[in-house]
């Protein structure tokens, strides 16, 4: 996804000036190569576009202004010492509440003369001290000092990308509810007044709503085929009727209805069991669909895990899935079996089809629980996420961490694969001791710093990362 950044050269006249002069021009060549877009001065807004006075930071401000719903993030440079007022005043000034990344570019050790000194190192520490007085947020490059053009100013840049991605996910979005909080899952409960609080607004439908507009479609109408047709181009359902999967045409089409008529970037489903017992299906393979196509959906109306699932999403840009922390696996303590019944998406798996699902066909009947993904998910890296409501502090809490699916072939049904995580028996300790559910977010890319970075730091949010 191509991002937009502001761009700040910071400068001082102590120092050379035509180090600002070729680091803006190294920077502007960086960023370009990666793609973004760049909102920066001019040489003819100030000296070489930078900022240095008081002057130059109210015309960098206002230029950020009037780009204040294009810019993502701020990208501070330092090609010398900078003057940390400027840089402070500017972000001030703008009144952006986005993310800002400080960089240092490192002095040569030969170039140690006062023609050649950048002095950045000592720079970036002044900067850093003058923004935590002015109240802005910053994120730092993983080394104090790195060049512009090096790989590792690469990955702090990708990262910083990120983590822009999730802040901005994250202004005044829509969820929905879609049914009440199974009676059997007390872990999901969640505080809507938190979320509100935090720009996250529930949007809720009753079930019988939704069964009722999908009773109204008669098998026949021409976009109840179209998501039959979807349906089956998807996912293998040669085991399920064409009863079953009308149903869930039926169902599918009235909620991606629902989605579009409401603005809502994912949704939390009730399954357990009225899905089953009233409608005749499970809704896991419709659910998988939009996860799949980046509108995350979670089970048992687990409003927080579809916000767990919609962060790792907008870090990776790929799909995200809601899996239990199911079972041990074997004499191992770093290794477990991360699994769902499932509507995990598609992109997990090595291979997989529709099923019926096991776990509550004796008490509801086989012919009821069609609908669910079944497979073994590939052998990748992954980042989870579980985030809640605590509504006795008021806030956000919850932890992230990164494992690996592995090449394990545990004899079980739903979605499952067997993680590597390092530490786990301390993680395990972390999520009992602290009241955080059984359920976790998952997503197959290796971000937990940038969702550490953007949730705790930019939102505010007791965020663990665990090592």
């Amino acid at each position: 996804m191509k991002m937009t950044f502001g761009l700040i050269v910071a400068n001082r006249g102590f120092f050379p000036d035509e180090l600002a002069m070729l680091g803006r021009k190294d920077m502007l060549e960086v960023l370009k190569k990666a793609g973004h877009n760049i909102i920066t001065l001019s040489l003819d807004d100030t000296k070489y576009g930078s900022v240095e006075t008081y002057s130059d930071a109210k015309i960098c401000a206002e230029l950020f202004k009037k780009n204040a719903d294009k810019i993502d993030g701020i990208i501070v440079t330092h090609p010398n010492f900078g003057d940390e007022r400027g840089v402070a005043v500017a972000l001030s000034l703008s009144g952006l509440n986005v993310p800002v990344l400080i960089q240092a570019t490192p002095d040569a050790a030969d170039k140690m003369d006062i023609k050649h000194r950048r002095d950045s190192f000592c720079g970036k520490i002044s900067t850093c001290n003058n923004l935590i007085q002015h109240g802005i947020k910053f994120t730092l490059t993983s080394n104090h000092c790195v060049d512009p053009k090096s790989s590792e100013f690469k990955s702090d840049l990708e990262m910083f990308s990120k983590v822009s991605r999730i802040v901005k996910g994250f202004k005044n979005i829509r969820v929905g509810a879609i049914g009440a909080r199974t009676g059997a899952f007390d872990t999901v409960r969640y505080s809507e007044k938190i979320l509100e609080n935090n720009g996250i607004s529930v949007q809720v439908i009753d079930l019988s709503e939704i069964f009722g507009k999908a009773g109204r479609l008669t098998d026949n109408d021409l976009k109840v085929k179209a998501k039959l047709s979807e349906i089956k181009d998807y996912i293998n359902t040669s085991s399920v009727s064409s009863g079953a999967l009308l149903k869930m045409a039926k169902f599918g089409l009235v909620v991606d209805g629902w989605i579009k008529e409401n603005e809502l970037v994912g949704t939390a489903i009730q399954c357990w069991t009225s899905m089953e017992e009233y409608f005749g299906v499970v809704p896991c393979s419709i659910m998988s669909m939009m996860s799949n196509s980046l509108v995350p959906s979670a089970c048992e109306v687990d409003i927080t895990g579809l916000l767990s699932m919609y962060a790792l999403q907008l870090a990776s840009e790929t799909p995200s899935a809601i899996l239990d922390w199911n079972n041990n696996y074997g004499d191992d303590p770093d290794a477990c079996m991360l699994f769902h019944c499932s509507n995990v998406p598609k992109s997990f798996f090595k291979e997989c089809r529709m099923d019926f699902q096991e776990i509550i066909a004796g008490s509801v009947g086989k012919e009821n629980t069609y609908g669910t993904c079944v497979g073994r998910f590939k052998e990748a890296p992954f980042t989870y996420l579980k985030i809640q409501t605590d509504d006795f502090t008021g806030q956000l809490k919850g932890y992230t961490g990164e494992g690996n699916f592995t090449n394990d072939k545990p004899d079980s049904f739903g979605g499952y694969g067997v993680a590597k995580i390092g530490r786990l028996q301390e993680l395990m300790k972390y999520i009992c001791s602290n009241g955080l559910e059984h359920h976790v977010a998952a997503n197959m890319s290796s971000d937990a710093d940038a969702v550490c970075e953007a949730l705790s730091n930019y939102k505010g949010w007791k965020i663990y990362k665990h090592r």
